[in-house]
C-alpha cells in the first residue's frame, strides 16, 4: 500500500531510483533542493547534481546546455520562480526541442503558508502556449512516479507541475501512465467532471455526492494537459452533454481553457470552468484556502446541479 505523499516527494524518490538505472540523468536545482526533494538525488549522485543558486535563468540555460550534450536534464525549483526564466524556456528549451524536464514544485495553493508571492496560478497558461512544450500534472504519488519514468524515455521538453501538500492515493500500484491520454476514473451519463492534479480527488468525492442525488457524474483525470486527448474530451461531451472543469490554477488559460477550445470547435455543450477567479493568493492553511477559493467537492456539486438544472 502506497502512503499519501506530495507529488514533489514522489518525484524526488523516483529521480533517485532512476539515477541508479540511467547514468545519463542529471539534476539541477536553484537552491531549493530540500524543498523540491532533489536533494535525495544530490546526496547519492553529487557529480550529476548542479545547484546553480537563486538564478532561475541560469538553471534553465545550464540544463539546456547539458541536454545539448546528450544528457536527460531535470531542472527543479518552485513553479512561481520558474516564471523568471520563461524567456530561456521559450527561446532555448522549447524552440530547440531540448530534452529538459522542468519540475515545478509548490504549484497553485499548495504552497499555502508562503502566500501570494510564492503561489503560482498562471503557469499552465504560459507553458501550454509554447510550441514543443508538454504540460504534465500528476494526481497522486503513483502517477507522478510513472510519469517520470515515461519522461526519461520520451525525448523533448516537459513542464511537470508538482504540489507541496500530501495527496491521497487514487491509483493502484499497477497503474500505467499513458502519455497524451486522459483517464476515466468514474463512469457517468449526466455530467462529466474533468480535473487535474490536486483537484482529481475533489472531483471523485463530488461524483459520490451527486450519485446520492440521482445524478450520474463521469470523472476524468487529465495528467497530460498538453498534448490534450481531444477525442476523449469530445466523447465525454457527446455522452453526457455537460462539462465541468476544475483545477488549482487561474480560470484563464489553464485546463478549463484548453477543454473549452476543444468543446467550442467540435461539440458545444453547457460548460462550467472552476478555478481561481482572477485574483492572487494569500497565506493560510491549505484546507482553508481551497475552501475559500471554491475548490472543493461541495462547490463542484453545486455547479453540477446548476448546470444540469431541469434538463435532468
Amino acid at each position: 500500500m502506497v502512503e499519501a505523499l506530495s507529488t514533489r516527494e514522489a518525484c524526488g524518490i523516483a529521480l533517485l531510483n532512476l539515477g541508479y538505472e540511467e547514468e545519463n540523468i542529471v539534476v539541477l536545482d536553484a537552491d531549493l533542493s530540500v524543498s523540491t526533494q532533489t536533494k535525495k538525488f544530490a546526496d547519492k549522485f553529487p557529480k550529476r547534481f548542479f545547484n546553480v543558486g537563486c538564478a532561475e535563468q541560469n538553471l534553465i540555460g545550464t540544463a539546456a546546455g547539458l541536454a545539448i550534450g546528450g544528457k536527460i536534464a531535470f531542472a527543479g525549483t518552485y513553479a512561481m520562480f520558474l516564471t523568471r526564466a520563461w524567456e530561456q524556456i521559450r527561446n532555448t528549451v522549447a524552440h530547440d526541442n531540448l530534452n529538459v524536464k522542468i519540475m515545478a514544485s509548490h504549484s497553485g495553493l499548495t504552497n499555502a503558508p508562503d502566500g501570494a508571492s510564492h503561489q503560482c496560478f498562471e503557469d499552465i497558461a504560459i507553458m501550454r502556449c509554447l510550441p514543443n512544450m508538454c504540460v504534465l500534472n500528476p494526481a497522486d504519488a503513483i502517477e507522478a512516479e510513472k510519469m517520470l519514468i515515461n519522461e526519461i524515455h520520451r525525448h523533448g521538453p516537459s513542464y511537470i507541475r508538482l504540489n507541496r501538500v500530501s495527496t491521497p492515493i487514487i491509483n493502484s500500484e499497477d497503474y500505467v501512465f499513458d502519455f497524451g491520454r486522459t483517464v476515466e476514473i468514474r463512469e457517468g451519463e449526466d455530467v462529466t467532471i474533468i480535473a487535474t492534479g490536486t483537484m482529481v480527488i475533489e472531483a471523485i468525492k463530488a461524483s459520490e455526492m451527486l450519485k446520492k442525488d440521482g445524478i450520474s457524474a463521469r470523472v476524468i483525470n487529465v495528467p497530460t494537459i498538453k498534448p490534450l486527448d481531444k477525442n476523449d474530451i469530445i466523447k465525454s461531451a457527446s455522452d453526457t452533454g455537460h462539462i465541468i472543469t476544475i483545477e488549482e490554477h487561474s480560470i484563464y488559460g489553464g485546463l478549463g481553457g484548453a477543454i473549452a477550445e476543444i468543446i467550442v470547435e467540435n461539440y458545444p455543450v453547457p460548460m462550467k470552468i472552476m478555478g481561481i477567479k482572477d485574483r492572487f493568493g494569500e497565506s493560510g492553511e491549505y484546507k482553508y484556502l481551497i475552501k475559500k477559493f471554491g475548490l472543493i467537492d461541495v462547490e463542484i456539486v453545486n455547479n453540477a446541479r446548476e448546470l444540469i438544472g431541469d434538463r435532468k
